[in-house]
């Protein structure tokens, strides 16, 4: 074990930064954060929200939650950070509020169930208590209105060595800021790895593109409405209707959001979506949606807005055993993005944070450091990274199908066949059955590695009696009520046509 505590600097207080700097605290380490960004607002969760200018987050009041992996490692790691989350607003949605009417009959609870429940809220509420409680910890210090100009860096023998950054408080001169280990938490746009290329730092990036946007808009309940039954049938609060995915977000008191996913070349229901009144429009003709967004249920608290350029990204700092610099780590979406449709982020964030404290505190040579948090970051991440791909990849196709009109359906060997028919009769399984279930939920919510639980002979079993039912049947259990791709265009276009006689 190392008993030398580095001097750390952690750029960006979002969520991952908070969590780096939060495990590293917790074991011993003294941590300044630099963030751009003003803290937030003294008020309540409905202040932050509306009024606080969070430039450096990007998804910042787009809807989130935290998966099972994520909110078990907080409240095991973080004394009283759960309650605080709890006395906020925000919500536990257990593995029981998953079930189905007919499952929860005969529910009986198995050791683990325990560990898979969410944590809702808005993001805005999120980064509110994470910033109140890291600020009350002895060993954390916050500097906000801070900006990283420069990276301080030398060479020695070909390696470029990380010795801190130059930053800029608002309205002062720039100071350099030395420390032992920096850690590079900035996001998706941070500048550090731009740096780092200029002094020939050869960070090769993996990159595919989502082909999609996602449009959001927050609403919130009307006084003495009840929340709505979220739903497990083809009516529920969340599903693809092929030319878009879309799902509701409950928030804390009575606030919920509602996301609309569309692969790019959806371009005439893409510039439907970014005006409000078409937004509402299209989410009133999906009937899980209706029972959230009908005139006497609720009202919106902003416009919809969207969030492009979605890609998966992986950069390596390590190659061939050689590190690209030495005393850099960078965590979260500034080493590793995944598409945000799936939840993921803000959970790799925090179990990358964890590996980070592991390495930093049982390794104290510069070189052992990279290369266990390469390998480690190897270990844990990648398989995750792999799965979210694999599922960009097929969506992008069916979105493409849809758009030409084709049957993504279709199938060109019994390789494949086997592979979609396979599929839809987990997907059935997964309704009907509690052990299908209970495996899809421990790989949502990242409690074990992507397809671990079909080592279960129980679950491949009754799987392949699904199977028997034959496609058909099973690919019932992913369809929504809602209407088709021309139906809703047709929607559209009559809403438009309307609206323009009314103009005339």
């Amino acid at each position: 074990m190392n008993n030398t505590k580095p001097k750390v600097v952690v750029v960006g207080a979002g969520i991952t930064g908070l969590c780096t700097a939060l495990a590293l605290a917790k074991d011993g380490l003294p941590v300044t954060i630099l963030e751009r960004d003003a803290p937030p607002p003294t008020g309540g969760a409905d202040q932050a929200f509306f009024e606080w200018n969070r430039r450096g987050a990007a998804q910042f009041r787009h809807p989130h939650a935290f998966l099972a992996v994520m909110s078990n490692l907080l409240q095991e790691s973080f004394p009283g950070l759960m309650e605080d989350f709890f006395a906020a607003g925000a919500r536990k949605v257990s593995f029981e509020d998953m079930l189905s009417p007919e499952m929860a009959k005969n529910y009986q609870p198995e050791p683990g169930d325990e560990k898979m429940w969410l944590l809702m809220c808005r993001r805005a509420t999120m980064e509110t208590v994470f910033r109140r409680y890291a600020e009350n910890q002895d060993l954390v210090t916050i500097q906000s209105d801070t900006n990283v100009t420069d990276l301080l860096r030398h060479l020695e023998d070909g390696q470029i060595i990380v010795d801190g950054v130059t930053v800029q408080k608002r309205g002062e001169e720039p100071v350099d800021l030395h420390c032992e280990v920096l850690i590079d938490a900035a996001g998706r746009n941070s500048k550090l790895k731009a740096w780092l290329r200029e002094e020939g730092g050869q960070i090769v990036t993996e990159d595919d593109d989502a082909e999609i946007v996602y449009f959001t808009r927050h609403y919130k309940l009307l006084p003495g409405v009840e929340e709505p039954e979220r739903g497990t049938g083809k009516d529920r609060s969340s599903g693809d209707l092929g030319y878009i995915k879309y799902g509701v977000f409950p928030g804390e008191g009575g606030h919920f959001a509602i996301i609309g996913c569309l692969h790019n070349d959806e371009t005439v229901l893409r510039e439907a979506v970014k005006e409000s009144d078409q937004f509402d429009l299209i989410c009133r003709n999906i009937p899980g949606l209706q029972p959230w967004i009908a005139p006497d249920k609720a009202e919106a608290t902003t416009s919809s807005f969207g969030f492009g350029d979605i890609h998966a990204v992986w950069h390596n700092y390590v190659n061939n055993d050689q590190p690209v610099a030495l005393n850099y780590f960078a965590v979260g979406d500034s080493a590793v993005r995944t598409n945000p449709l799936y939840g993921r982020g803000c959970s790799t964030g925090i179990i990358h944070a964890h590996l980070l404290s592991k390495v930093l505190t049982q390794e104290s040579d510069p070189l052992s450091r990279a290369l266990r948090f390469h390998q480690e970051t190897e270990q844990e991440l990648r398989p995750i990274f792999k799965a979210s791909l694999s599922e960009d990849r097929k969506a992008i196709l069916k979105a493409k199908a849809e758009i030409a009109g084709e049957s993504v359906e279709k199938t060109d060997s019994f390789k494949a066949w086997f592979r979609v028919a396979f599929g839809d009769a987990l997907g059935m399984a997964a309704t009907k059955n509690i052990n299908v279930l209970r495996g899809v939920m421990r790989t949502f919510n990242l409690l074990e590695k992507p397809g671990e639980f079909m080592k279960d002979w129980r679950i491949v079993l009754t799987t392949f009696r699904y199977m028997l039912a034959g496609r058909t049947t099973n690919a019932n259990a992913r369809k929504v009520s809602g209407p088709s791709r021309d139906e809703m265009l047709k929607i559209v276009e009559d809403y438009r046509a309307t609206q323009q006689d009314k103009a005339a």
